[in-house]
């Protein structure tokens, strides 16, 4: 049972009751949180995470709400953004260091004009910092672990530092999944501004012609399978401009869903087990989901990886 004065007690952010999700989703998809709450701090996060657990209420954290997909029905429990309280960033030593509330727009930004070399592929990539280091976020052959040296994360209720090599990073993944990351520290290499920012407008050119930027999405739906890519299966499959509801697969990029004005997330589910079929049934590959599912009954999504 959530108790609002309780809470107000932990935290002094923002607070809100039945709050729709659907505008913090880039996908514009979403029903109400039963509590909505911005942390200002580590301690307040911390307090608060050491209360839901204590009261089995149920929370998730979001970020810019990218990379997600949330229930029609919303999330029973507490959603937290972390984008208030820890979007610091600054240079330490050889270090940046940046709070997992930063959008990554600004942490490519900062890096570049600071003359840091080696997150200029993640220009245009819309979410936080703490969700692209959970899902290691990356384009064109970089990640967001490339240059990473810990993170400070909140696990069982403690707040731990992990180096890298502890973090179980892969393609699309980490051992992250399961801790609340609040701040990160990266050693980059230094490099020449102008070719950064050179190399940050081409990418975003090369995002912008490609990918349905236009509508709301939330970005890949799938991961490339090993040696391919899960727009190409998709669309080899006869799948590109199929629209369900309001929920169409791009006709511009195969491994996007777009949101051409009032989508479900119903019809996104559909539209996402129909191409997971359709592939593995004429390729023998089974695409695995690169976006998050948030407030899902088990039944919604048992078919899905």
């Amino acid at each position: 049972m959530i108790n609002l004065e309780e809470i107000r007690e932990i935290v002094k952010g923002k607070i809100l009751l039945n709050e729709p999700l659907a505008k913090y989703s880039t996908f514009k998809i979403g029903g109400p949180a039963d509590i909505y709450i911005e942390p200002r701090n580590v301690d307040e996060l911390l307090n608060l995470l050491r209360y839901l657990k204590e009261r089995e209420i149920d929370f998730v954290i979001l970020g810019n709400g990218s990379n997600v997909l949330i229930s029609d029905e919303g999330f029973r429990g507490a959603v937290i953004n972390l984008e208030a309280g820890l979007n610091f960033i600054k240079v330490e030593g050889e270090c940046v260091i940046a709070g997992a509330g930063v959008k990554l727009a600004r942490f490519v930004d900062f890096c570049i004009e600071n003359g840091f070399r080696g997150v200029e592929m993640l220009a245009g990539i819309p979410g936080t910092l703490g969700g692209a280091i959970i899902m290691n976020a990356g384009a064109y052959s970089g990640e967001i672990s490339d240059y990473l040296v810990d993170v400070d994360v909140i696990r069982n209720l403690n707040l731990v530092r992990l180096k890298k090599d502890e973090c179980g990073f892969g393609y699309r993944r980490s051992k992250l999944t399961d801790d609340v990351v609040v701040q990160a520290r990266f050693k980059f290499p230094s490099g020449d501004i102008e070719e950064m920012k050179k190399i940050r407008r081409e990418i975003l050119i090369k995002r912008n012609l490609s990918q349905p930027v236009n509508f709301p999405n939330a970005g890949s739906i799938f991961k490339n399978p090993p040696g391919d890519y899960a727009g190409r299966l998709i669309e080899q499959a006869g799948l590109k401009g199929v629209q369900i509801g309001d929920a169409q697969i791009s006709e511009k990029h195969a491994n996007f869903i777009i949101n051409k004005g009032n989508a479900k997330a119903k019809d996104v589910l559909e539209l996402i087990n129909l191409a997971q079929s359709k592939v593995y049934e004429k390729f023998g590959v089974k695409l695995e989901l690169e976006i998050r599912l948030i407030g899902f009954k088990e039944e919604e999504i048992k078919s899905l990886v």
